[in-house]
């Protein structure tokens, strides 16, 4: 890690030094580009990158303001899915511009195609206003449905 600064060594190193793993693979076990099905290595190390990303990314807003006092962090993510949930539309679009720099940071993209938007204000759905992510516009989720999430499937 030579070209890493060394704050950020100190920084990475505390933060994974209870990380610990073992495994073993055989000819079978490809890696290759996202994440792979048979192979628990690329999976450990996919999430513990978004995780670094993730928490990267959550100094940018504070925790989104769900009224009553309650508060939620802006970030939740279960492997490659990701949701942000802010307060107002700007701090949504500091926290995809701010994902968007980081991913590219990582040599990792999302994919505008695959994400969709779902806007609610005052307790109403809002198509009108837009977010994007990587240039280009993300849909919402009434103009293209979720059509899988895994290996189950979303039938309207």
């Amino acid at each position: 890690m030579n070209h890493v600064r060394k704050d950020l060594q100190v920084m990475l190193d505390d933060y994974f030094s209870g990380f610990r793993m073992r495994c073993s693979t055989d000819r079978l076990d490809q890696l290759g580009i996202g994440i792979g099905t048979s192979c628990t290595t690329s999976q450990i190390l996919f999430v513990m990158a978004m995780e670094v990303i993730l928490k990267a990314a959550e100094g940018t807003g504070g925790p989104a303001n769900l009224g009553c006092g309650c508060y939620m962090t802006t970030l939740k993510a279960f492997m490659d899915y990701t949701a942000i949930i802010c307060s107002n539309e700007d701090e949504t679009r500091q926290m995809l511009q701010r994902l968007d720099i980081l991913t590219a940071w990582g040599r990792m993209k999302f994919k505008p195609k695959k994400s969709r938007r779902l806007l609610v204000r005052k307790v109403k759905i809002d198509a009108t206003t837009t977010f994007t992510v990587a240039n280009q516009q993300i849909s919402t989720i009434s103009q293209e449905p979720v059509q899988s999430l895994g290996s189950g499937t979303i039938h309207p």
